[in-house]
């Protein structure tokens, strides 16, 4: 979605949905195993069309993609970690290598860039402390160019992988 913008200014994103189109992607969020039947009855189309929509939604990029949500818990992965990475140059070069290094773990379920007294913020997803304590010692401390490594342990999980908040294109929507 492009931003719109002036010489001072940079606006909200044109928006090439429409109120259909945000239906549909509000409705997969809540499910993404609806038959394109069921979706189609929630807004309001015939099935051909919905499935259309659905389709040109994936080609666009708008939808990424469909995954089920695995409780961490119950197949034994009890602890999270998050990240907090803070790289002594400040080279593109040095922060990408340490990006790529990083999302290359399969422990690593999320990482950003972020500004503040951190450069990157990465999620950990593990079994036990032993085990972050073995990803910490073993890769994490070993990565050149990472001056400073904070650790912040989830206590309770209190909400994970919510739906996006998609009400902000509702306005964009109905202005165009």
């Amino acid at each position: 979605m492009p931003l719109e913008t002036d010489e001072n200014h940079i606006f909200m994103p044109k928006s090439s949905l429409d109120k259909i189109d945000l239906e549909i992607l509000k409705s997969l969020q809540e499910d993404g195993r609806l038959t394109n039947v069921e979706l189609a009855s929630k807004v309001a189309l015939s099935p051909s069309p919905c499935l259309r929509r659905v389709k040109n939604l994936e080609d666009s990029g708008q939808i990424s993609g469909y995954e089920a949500s695995v409780n961490r818990k119950t197949v034994g992965l009890g602890m999270t970690v998050f990240v907090e990475m803070r790289v002594g140059k400040q080279s593109r070069a040095q922060i990408m290598s340490i990006i790529d290094r990083v999302t290359s773990q399969p422990e690593v379920v999320s990482c950003h860039l972020v500004s503040g007294q951190s450069d990157i913020l990465a999620e950990v997803v593990v079994p036990t402390l032993e085990a972050y304590d073995v990803f910490l010692s073993d890769f994490l401390m070993t990565l050149d160019g990472v001056e400073d490594v904070r650790s912040n342990f989830a206590i309770r999980t209190l909400k994970a992988n919510g739906p996006l908040p998609l009400q902000h294109l509702e306005a964009i929507v109905e202005n165009d």
